[in-house]
């Protein structure tokens, strides 16, 4: 007869088959010359008479869908498959046991870990949280970097009301309980100079920033490493800084608002940018912190996504960066996904963006100026930002970069969605994983705003800290229409468990 669903799929290459009007199933091994058991053997080989924890440790590498098929066999099988023992490892198999660990017990107990598994693969609501912060804190801007390392937040830069940039750092612990404050300490200002829309990345436990805009319009292309270790000044006047400037033999050409990200081992990644001429940068550079000289070295590529900025670049894993959104060349406003990969010989851009367009699923709307943060399972968090109008947003996306190749590379994947949509537990497990979800808000959500800081504290929380907001209208020299903009200083949590 044709075994089971779960049985085929099992990596032992064991094959079952039932004996009787009981709950037990005998096997033999392909290796066997006779191809079956005897009948004499059912009871020795049943796996029927095999305890719970050796079922666990089989079925344990089975796929999702076909341990949901094990635990529709019988009811002693649904008790085994529902336990929290094997939920809680594939939890840690699906999302890593960095990011399992870290969320919150309460959650857990209430869901169960099935539960759990359940809603994290659905994903779909968030809740916002606004934290408090300490009696000092950084003054309200938008356009400036926050980052994670060694666990502190680090704020540097940004611009603020009148077009001002700003040069000051600011670092607080992350706080152990998600309702503490936040306690901000303003460790140095002007080094670097005051710059707004750089980039700042996170490789291990140092930040490299690199370029900008100053409120004279100059760009810059410097790079610099904090090492979280203050520096004295010297002979030359510098101030007390953990910013040491980098002596690099050639750097790209002076840029501000491109995207910058982590890609793998010491490397930091830059795309796009504001040229001084005001032209989109369509570029891409790589720099090895581990090289000596440092340099910044361009890839090129046969294909890679049109000029722009205000766009966002996502390290993923692995040597894979996910590029959305941003303002192109004739100042149009996008929503195209491309994925960088470092991983083989020849460096390439990817679109993965064509499977969603041509298929109608739901997918956020153009925008630049918005947030994207690595969460658990790989996927890339997309928060505000604002359209060609420069109407600001306030919704929340993820992406799953792994949906998005196995829609682009499996010709029985269309949109994310498996072209054959039986009723089976196996489809309707493939179905519930989408290239794009658009999350359920529920809380108290911060104010529309583009231009913000996020970064995460761990895979399942992320914090937004600042951005331009919808303020009171005001005219505006020499016009008759008016603004509504202003700058924000609120720190805000958004978690993404129970």
């Amino acid at each position: 007869m044709e075994e089971p669903d779960h049985v085929r799929d099992c990596t032992r290459r064991h094959f079952y088959e039932p004996v009787g009007k009981v709950s037990r199933y005998r096997y033999w091994a392909t290796s066997d010359k006779q191809g079956r058991a005897e009948e004499g053997e059912e009871g020795e080989h049943g796996i029927g008479l095999l305890g719970a924890d050796q079922i666990l440790t089989i079925i344990q590498h089975l796929p999702i869908q076909s341990i949901i098929s094990f635990g529709m066999t019988c009811k002693r099988y649904k008790a085994i498959a529902e336990t929290d023992a094997l939920w809680v490892h594939m939890c840690k198999r699906e999302w890593g046991s960095r990011a399992v660990d870290a969320w919150p017990a309460a959650g857990r107990q209430k869901v169960g870990w099935k539960g759990l598994y359940r809603q994290m693969v659905l994903l779909g609501a968030a809740t916002w949280q606004r934290v408090q912060q300490g009696p000092v804190f950084p003054t309200p801007r938008a356009s400036h970097t926050m980052n994670v390392v060694k666990g502190r937040i680090t704020i540097f830069g940004g611009g603020c009301d009148g077009g001002r940039h700003l040069d000051d750092t600011w670092v607080a612990p992350v706080p152990e309980q998600i309702s503490a404050a936040v306690q901000w300490e303003l460790v140095c200002s002007g080094l670097p100079s005051g710059r707004f829309q750089q980039s700042c990345t996170a490789v291990g436990d140092d930040l490299l920033l690199f370029g900008g805009i100053n409120d004279k319009g100059t760009r810059l292309c410097d790079t610099y490493i904090n090492t979280g270790e203050i520096v004295e000044g010297d002979e030359d006047n510098r101030p007390a800084s953990p910013w040491q400037l980098l002596e690099v033999s050639s750097a790209p050409p002076p840029r501000g608002a491109h995207a910058g990200c982590f890609a793998g081992d010491r490397k930091v990644v830059i795309f796009g940018g504001i040229a001084s001429d005001g032209t989109r940068f369509g570029d891409t550079w790589i720099l090895d912190l581990a090289s000596t000289p440092l340099c910044w070295q361009e890839i090129v590529t046969p294909v890679s996504p049109q000029p722009r900025a205000g766009h966002t670049l996502t390290w993923v894993g692995g040597k894979r960066m996910i590029l959305f959104g941003g303002r192109g060349s004739n100042f149009e406003v996008l929503n195209d996904v491309w994925m960088l990969d470092l991983e083989d010989d020849y460096p390439s851009w990817v679109e993965l963006q064509s499977s969603i367009r041509s298929h109608g699923h739901d997918h956020p709307a153009p925008r630049s100026g918005h947030s994207a943060t690595l969460i658990f399972g790989g996927r890339v968090l997309i928060f505000g930002g604002e359209d060609s109008k420069r109407a600001r947003k306030g919704d929340v996306w993820v992406l799953d970069p792994s949906i998005a190749l196995q829609a682009r590379n499996d010709p029985s994947f269309s949109g994310g969605y498996p072209r054959n949509r039986s009723s089976g537990n196996s489809s309707s497990y493939r179905c519930s994983r989408r290239l794009w979800r658009k999350l359920e808000q529920w809380g108290k959500p911060p104010s529309k705003r583009s231009f913000h800081g996020a970064c995460s504290i761990d895979s399942g929380h992320v914090l937004v800290f600042g951005g331009m907001v919808d303020g009171e209208p005001r005219p505006t020299f020499g016009s008759s229409r008016s603004t509504g903009l202003g700058f924000d200083s609120e720190l805000y949590i958004l978690q993404l468990v129970p």
